[in-house]
C-alpha cells in the first residue's frame, strides 16, 4: 500500500502506529523530532505522512506548513495526530494544510480508512 513516515516523539504512539500502518500492509519510516521527519524525506519521499503536534524543536503543525510550503513534499497527504483534539486544534491543523486530523488516542480503524482514503 506504499510508504507512511510517521513523526511522534512518544515510543508508545510510534510504536501503535507503526504496528497498525504495517498491518495494513505499508512501510513505515519513523522519527522522533519534526527536524529529523524533515531530514529523513531529503533521503526518501513517503506516501504519506503522520505527525503528532507536540514536539520537541519544531511542532507537527511547522512540519505540515513546511511540508506543504515546498513544491518537492507539497503533495504528500499529511495527517495530524494529537492529544489536542479540540474543534480549534482540528481547524488550526487543517488552516496549516494538513490533509486530516486524527486525535490520540488514535481509533485504528479511523486510521487505516484515512490512509487508504488519502493514498488511494
Amino acid at each position: 500500500m506504499g510508504t507512511a513516515l510517521v513523526i511522534d516523539d512518544s515510543m508508545t504512539d510510534r510504536e501503535v502506529l507503526t504496528a497498525c500502518l504495517r498491518q495494513a500492509g505499508m512501510t513505515v519510516m519513523t522519527a522522533t523530532t519534526g527536524e529529523e521527519g524533515l531530514e529523513k524525506l531529503s533521503i526518501s519521499q513517503p506516501d504519506i505522512i503522520i505527525v503528532d503536534v507536540v514536539l520537541p524543536g519544531c511542532s507537527g503543525f511547522e512540519v505540515c506548513r513546511e511540508l506543504k510550503a515546498q513544491a518537492k513534499t507539497s503533495k504528500i497527504p499529511v495527517i495530524i495526530s494529537s492529544t489536542k483534539g479540540t474543534e480549534m486544534d482540528k481547524f488550526w491543523g487543517m488552516k496549516q494544510g494538513a490533509d486530516a486530523y486524527i486525535p490520540k488516542p488514535i481509533d485504528q480503524e479511523e486510521l487505516i480508512r484515512t490512509v487508504k482514503k488519502l493514498v488511494g
